[in-house]
């Protein structure tokens, strides 16, 4: 028996949680479309960008919530079917792999609309792309990560701008604006930006009534926007919004887990104490 194994023993099977506690875990782990003033504003900027078909990126640090906000406008422009049609798609939303080429590039286009991807040439692969976008009604694609796009596939990205007039927006931090701004025909295209940032003071405070209310849902009022409790979550997030949501999900289900209704000052801070 190897010392794993003993210490394994010693300590007997791990206890399994009720039904009721896995599906209230399983409903705290789910992603939600959440309505903030600055996600609001994001997707006004964006809508803009979509009507006038002008390419655009959006830059922000780690962590502000810059994808889901994204994805969320991408989810708010459902597509539409009419049979024997190919789907109208207004919005596309992907994430290239690291180290991204043209080729994976199309790919991950091609997949995200559901049509099969096929062997060829990057030249072959690039029409089909092309083919797909414009049957499917895409008006705007939308990066996210665009900095791990290899230098050269920026090229074909100015092309579906250029060729297929689709409002193209990458998506990153402060690294994608390095890179494009080594290429002056690529900057000159995604010269439009917007800054999205950490929030503080009120708006910060009605971010966490809105995570209470119409994320967490828990059982019994955690009173998350009282003094004490506000400045323990202002000082573990900083304002990060991706921060805050991974901290007061972790902390739901840490309190049900110990058989609480809510969410108390220990466990909070315990919580918090793990994202220094």
């Amino acid at each position: 028996m190897t010392e794993a194994q003993a210490v394994a023993q010693q300590l007997g099977g791990i206890k399994l949680d009720s039904d009721d506690l896995r599906i209230e875990i399983e409903r705290l782990r789910r992603k939600n479309i959440v309505e903030l003033t600055q996600v609001q504003a994001l997707h006004d900027w964006l809508e803009g960008k979509r009507k006038s078909r002008q390419s655009c990126r959006v830059v922000g640090e780690s962590r502000t919530g810059k994808t889901v906000a994204c994805d969320a406008y991408r989810l708010r422009h459902k597509p539409t079917q009419v049979a024997g049609q190919p789907p109208i798609v207004p919005v596309v939303y992907v994430q290239p792999p690291q180290d991204c080429g043209s080729r994976e590039l199309f790919g991950v286009i091609i997949e995200h609309l559901k049509y099969q991807m096929t062997k060829g040439t990057v030249a072959e692969i690039r029409d089909r792309a092309f083919r797909v976008l414009k049957g499917c009604g895409v008006e705007m694609l939308i990066v996210d990560e665009a900095d791990r796009l290899k230098p050269k596939t920026f090229a074909d990205v100015r092309d579906l701008f250029d060729k297929l007039a689709i409002a193209v927006v990458l998506i990153g931090t402060d690294r994608l604006d390095a890179v494009i701004k080594r290429d002056e025909q690529v900057y000159n295209r995604f010269r439009a930006c917007y800054r999205f940032g950490t929030i503080s003071g009120e708006q910060f405070r009605q971010t966490v009534e809105t995570w209470e209310l119409d994320v967490l849902r828990l059982p019994v009022a955690s009173n998350l926007t009282s003094k004490d409790m506000m400045q323990i979550l202002a000082k573990a997030t900083g304002g990060y919004i991706g921060l805050l949501d991974m901290v007061l999900r972790e902390a739901a289900i840490r309190s049900l887990q110990r058989g609480l209704k809510k969410i108390d000052k220990a466990i909070l801070k315990e919580v918090c104490e793990e994202y220094r």
